[in-house]
């Protein structure tokens, strides 16, 4: 196979890979600015405990608003 049907192919899969690199990245950052912002569903919300330090082991537990 000649040489520039190879370097040609790596650079088709090269830009493939970024765009879907590119589009994910998005997608995990529209993610995160919903979770900071809060705006994510009822069901999301409620679903998530805190953590509160037990000051007498010092360990994280779940508990509390």
């Amino acid at each position: 196979m000649p040489p520039f049907i190879i370097v040609a192919i790596g650079a088709i899969g090269a830009a493939a890979l970024a765009r879907l690199l590119s589009r994910e990245s998005r997608r995990i950052n529209a993610e995160l600015d919903e979770a900071r912002r809060g705006t994510g569903t009822v069901e999301q919300r409620s679903g998530q405990q805190t953590l509160r330090r037990d000051p007498a082991t010092g360990e994280y537990r779940p508990g509390g608003s």
